[in-house]
């Protein structure tokens, strides 16, 4: 049975008076991936600074394993959420080896159960060769380990991933969010990652959040944001479509100037729910 590990219940945030997150809500399960997806600007990078505690909310409330940790008026500390974060310059403690970034946070534990807790990071990270250097001396990818081991070292009930391929080349970013995500789930860890990158969100990502001017415009799979999408911008941002006017005449057709075509209007999605008021429709017509 899926359980809830965190619940964002109708956050918002605001910065001088203009608003930056508006009404955002969202669940994950406990094991589960899940991405904030989106332009630049549309405020994925403050909802994840909120959920870590970064950042306070001016309305509705952020809930981790079912314990109230964010509202209008409390705030935890981010010390006491139990969570990790990897940040997209990764952050790492310049003069300090790999080993000792790994460890970093781990000074509740004694000094034996650091050391192994380290080896085991380094062994699922791949990086047991290069646990004496320091962070200059490493490649991107591997300084990206690096973080990502360190955030993962304290087992924390959520992990928290923004941009973390930003600043790699697109083969290597395409190669890493593939072993991230299966790191991520051997570990059975509970993860956001923040993008702009549909690439990296449909690799990663189990859930999918789609964002535009601080609100969710659909939470789902990557097939049917691909496949299913719910408003012209998600079909517009996430697929690679020809937008053509249309009307629609029932729930399995669509008239267009070429004729008409067969289509699939799941019942989840009916027409005024798709397209607004009325019939007319600029439907997105993939290859």
């Amino acid at each position: 049975m899926d359980t809830l590990l965190l619940e964002v219940v109708k956050i918002s945030q605001s910065y001088s008076k203009k608003t930056v997150v508006n009404n955002l809500s969202f669940g994950l399960n406990k094991g589960a991936i899940g991405c904030l997806l989106g332009p630049s600007g549309c405020g994925k990078t403050t909802v994840l600074r909120c959920i870590a505690g970064f950042e306070p909310i001016v309305g509705g409330e952020i809930l981790l394993n079912g314990v109230k940790v964010s509202s209008s008026k409390f705030s935890l500390q981010p010390e006491q959420r139990h969570i990790g974060m990897v940040f997209q310059d990764y952050a790492l403690f310049p003069h300090l080896t790999v080993i000792s970034n790994i460890t970093f946070g781990l000074h509740y534990m004694s000094r034996t159960e650091r050391s192994e807790r380290a080896a085991e990071m380094l062994e699922i990270v791949g990086l047991k060769d290069v646990a004496n250097n320091y962070p200059h001396e490493l490649s991107g990818g591997q300084q990206q380990r690096v973080a990502l081991a360190r955030a993962l070292a304290p087992k924390p009930d959520l992990l928290l991933l923004d941009e973390p391929f930003s600043n790699l080349d697109v083969n290597l970013r395409e190669r890493l969010s593939l072993e991230v995500r299966e790191i991520l789930k051997d570990q059975g860890t509970t993860a956001i990652l923040v993008t702009h990158d549909q690439n990296e969100a449909f690799a990663i990502a189990d859930e999918i959040g789609v964002m535009q001017n601080g609100e969710i415009i659909q939470w789902d799979s990557a097939y049917n944001l691909y496949h299913r999408p719910t408003s012209r911008f998600v079909a517009n941002f996430v697929g690679q479509g020809v937008f053509l006017s249309g009307k629609i005449l029932d729930s399995s057709h669509v008239e267009i100037e070429l004729g008409v075509l067969e289509v699939d209007i799941s019942n989840q999605h009916p027409p005024d729910k798709l397209f607004g008021e009325g019939c007319n429709w600029d439907p997105a017509i993939y290859a």
